[in-house]
């Protein structure tokens, strides 16, 4: 813990001065007019800096979605031996044609389940980088993959509106049941426009439910990456709840003014 810092001014020779009565009885003078006027001045401009502050700190071009957005409950979507006894990542992997040698991105990775079952997949030649936005949940993921020697793993914290991988890095980036937590997409999905390699390809997997119900629209999902610039390229439904979507650029990068806003 930081220490306190001493009150600017601090005391007056080690003895306190009350005021009105110095030591023989008599009025203390008054405090000499620079003092005060110092002080008066600081309360004066105290607004002013104020304003100043909220006047330099740059407004986000990002538009806000006009849709919920779910909060981060927890880094475990459901129970691992589950999720495989449907076949759920062997399905989506497959599907994205993810093949060895490839670079993949992990994006809101949690406790890992599809991060160690790419790494085996791309293989040696092959990279996967992890990435969760929460510190706890990172360090998690990193002692296991420690843990499960995965050498050809990297795990990293990433911000909110954007997950901060090096760009031109990925031919595939995997987005599982997490788009509903994205409080900015439009942010989010431009910035993810430079990390694609030529040929790239963004992979969701989603339920098709309100966003504040822990799911995405499916309608909503192809609007809000088509007004970034990307299109369609695979849809197949995995369940009844779930589905795979699939998307790469095929229109320049808009500006952030520009992005229109979809409707829920």
């Amino acid at each position: 813990m930081d220490k306190a810092l001493p009150l600017e001014g601090g005391g007056l020779g080690g003895g306190g001065v009350n005021e009105g009565h110095g030591l023989s009885g008599a009025s203390t003078p008054p405090l000499p007019l620079p003092l005060k006027g110092r002080g008066i001045i600081a309360l004066l401009l105290l607004p002013l800096l104020l304003a100043a502050c909220h006047k330099a700190a740059p407004e986000n071009p990002f538009p806000l979605p006009k849709r919920p957005v779910s909060p981060i409950v927890s880094p475990r979507y459901s129970n691992e031996d589950a999720r495989d006894s449907v076949k759920e990542a062997q399905t989506v992997m497959a599907l994205a044609d993810l093949k060895p040698g490839m670079s993949a991105a992990d994006i809101g990775a949690g406790e890992g389940y599809y991060t160690v079952r790419l790494a085996p997949l791309v293989g040696k030649k092959g990279r996967v980088l992890a990435e969760d936005i929460v510190p706890e949940t990172r360090d998690n993921l990193a002692r296991r993959v420690q843990r499960e020697t995965l050498d050809n793993v990297a795990v990293k914290l990433g911000k909110p509106s954007d997950p901060l991988l090096p760009d031109r890095s990925f031919d595939r980036i995997f987005m599982i049941h997490m788009y509903h937590e994205i409080e900015r997409p439009s942010e989010f999905l431009w910035h993810l426009r430079d990390d694609l390699k030529p040929g790239g390809r963004i992979v969701v997997v989603d339920a098709d439910r309100p966003t504040d119900k822990h799911g995405t629209p499916p309608k909503l999902l192809i609007c809000e990456f088509g007004a970034i610039g990307y299109e369609l390229t695979r849809f197949e439904r995995l369940t009844e709840d779930s589905y795979f979507a699939q998307f790469e650029p095929n229109a320049p990068k808009p500006e952030p003014a520009q992005i229109r806003v979809c409707e829920p």
